[in-house]
């Protein structure tokens, strides 16, 4: 049974087709969202082995525009997004001055103007697509640039696993096996003009297909048909987690906040401090580099369960009786068939195989073994 809309929540324009396939809804940063349609399990394992079709539709989408928009983003942003090509997209983070995390982004830059015009679409996690908004608002003045909010002008479905290219490929003329990893090229999928993007928050091979929201019901519909014979199901949101978590990726909020530098995630390898200009919370990011260098922080690792026993967000971990880090992220892991977790810890325990590490699950010390990011990794 699905549940009834939560009062004062945003509905994508897939709301009514989630409820009548019977998903289990919730609030998601403000939107009802589908959490699961039948078993989360069967849709994890759905989109390792076959194919998984999400709503995205509460991601923030934000278009910059403008002579000077690259610069701006390059200003506003730690990564070089002035060497992003047309049709590429690049994973970055939007800092504050102290060199807090304020979201990580995927920006994509769509064709250029003979005028010289660039038009970069920025995505921003839907719990922080106000908070980026207004930053990159206040961080474009003085600069030949428009911000715009777009985040009623595009649905965001998602089309995931090791089928999926065959299945997008029956619906589209667009040139699939050109389009690498991190890169978008408009196109049409079921006669749908479409941003066809080959990203995605899984581990599998998979695209994210932009689309104005009129047009949502009509692709959702054509890509299930169209997936009927590989086995494609629809996703929700937990599936998306537990995927998510096995390929070792971040989830603001838990992995990532304002209180974690790039370089306390591990993720300085997004910082640009080569481009041109100065860039918002460059000072700072350069003394956390500088910290992480001489002596790392806690260390962002992977975990896997001995027992049975599920760890979550916020446990402590410990060792020798003392508490050395905090879970951030936990759950049963399908693929693996044991429970796993994500956990910064001190760095004298954060080496693969590091003896006598434990999860405080209400009490009970729990034997975990520390193991390098990503559980998971698909072949290629």
């Amino acid at each position: 049974m699905s549940s009834s809309p939560t009062a004062g929540s945003r509905r994508t324009a897939l709301d009514a087709l989630h409820r009548s396939l019977g998903a289990t809804m919730t609030d998601f940063a403000g939107w009802d969202m589908p959490l699961r349609y039948g078993s989360e399990r069967d849709e994890h394992t759905a989109v390792r082995t076959r194919a998984g079709l999400f709503d995205l539709s509460h991601m923030g989408e934000i278009t910059v525009s403008g002579p000077r928009a690259a610069a701006l983003l390059d200003h506003a942003l730690v990564g070089n997004i002035g060497g992003v090509k047309p049709g590429r997209a690049r994973y970055t983070m939007i800092c504050r001055e102290d060199g807090g995390i304020l979201d990580d982004l995927i920006v994509y830059r769509l064709a250029d103007t003979e005028a010289g015009s660039s038009t970069y679409l920025v995505v921003a996690n839907a719990s922080n697509a106000q908070v980026v908004l207004d930053a990159l608002v206040e961080r474009s003045a003085g600069f030949d640039a428009e911000v715009r909010d777009d985040r009623d002008a595009y649905a965001l479905l998602a089309v995931q696993g090791p089928e999926s290219p065959g299945i997008l490929a029956s619906l589209t003329d667009a040139d699939l096996d050109g389009l690498k990893y991190y890169a978008g090229l408009p196109g049409t999928v079921a006669g749908v003009p479409a941003l066809i993007a080959r990203t995605g928050y899984t581990g599998e091979d998979g695209f994210e297909l932009f689309v104005k929201p009129e047009h949502a019901v009509e692709l959702w519909q054509a890509l299930t048909k169209a997936g009927e014979g590989a086995g494609l199901v629809p996703c929700g949101l937990s599936c998306r987690d537990t995927l998510r978590l096995e390929a070792g990726m971040p989830l603001y909020g838990h992995e990532l906040s304002t209180a974690l530098t790039p370089f306390d995630a591990g993720l300085g390898r997004v910082v640009k401090f080569e481009k041109e200009g100065d860039f918002v919370g460059r000072t700072a990011l350069a003394a956390a580099a500088e910290r992480a260098a001489a002596a790392p922080p806690r260390v962002l690792v992977g975990l896997v369960a001995e027992g049975r026993r599920v760890p979550r967000a916020g446990y402590p971990v410990v060792a020798d009786g003392k508490v050395i880090g905090e879970v951030t992220s936990g759950a049963p892991s399908p693929t693996l068939g044991r429970p796993i977790a994500m956990a910064y810890v001190d760095a004298a325990h954060s080496a693969p195989g590091t003896a006598g590490v434990g999860v405080d699950i209400r009490g009970s010390h729990e034997p975990y073994e520390v193991v390098a990011l990503p559980f998971y990794k698909r072949q290629k």
